[in-house]
């Protein structure tokens, strides 16, 4: 069975991953994959990347539940400055696939993103990387 990318609750067949796997991406390839998805992606945005989880450390809570009033999931949930990329927006992030802007913080500010996953120790072994981001829009078709 061939591999399946879901966005906005519709799945595609995948070659994310031979684009996650690229150690250098090109940013046309990008634009063409999301393209065949019925998805626009957009200008590339150089952000620093961060991770968390639920936990005390982090996000001074543990409910998991973010600015928009869902539950975070890994794999699934950033953190974002809402001025830079809306709430709900759905994003590429390279090497790691798409995730949904759902949550903010504190220290999210400016081209910072943070990454939400299962665990403390998770979180910390992710580190600081710097990665290009694309939002997704919705194609626009003409009749």
């Amino acid at each position: 069975m061939a591999t399946m990318l879901l966005i906005a609750g519709l799945f595609f067949p995948c070659w994310l991953p031979v684009l996650a796997a690229q150690d250098q991406f090109d940013d046309q390839a990008v634009a063409a994959f999301f393209s065949l998805t019925g998805y626009q992606a957009g200008v590339p945005m150089e952000m620093t990347a961060t991770a968390y989880d639920a936990c005390i450390q982090c996000c001074g809570k543990t409910d998991r539940i973010t600015k928009s009033g869902t539950r975070a999931l890994p794999g699934h949930t950033i953190a974002v400055d809402p001025k830079v990329i809306p709430l709900g927006t759905q994003v590429y992030i390279e090497t790691l696939g798409v995730f949904t802007a759902e949550d903010t913080g504190r220290a999210i500010k400016g081209r910072r993103i943070d990454i939400y996953m299962e665990t403390h120790e998770q979180a910390f072994k992710f580190g600081i990387k710097n990665l290009k981001v694309y939002m997704l829009n919705d194609k626009v078709t003409e009749l």
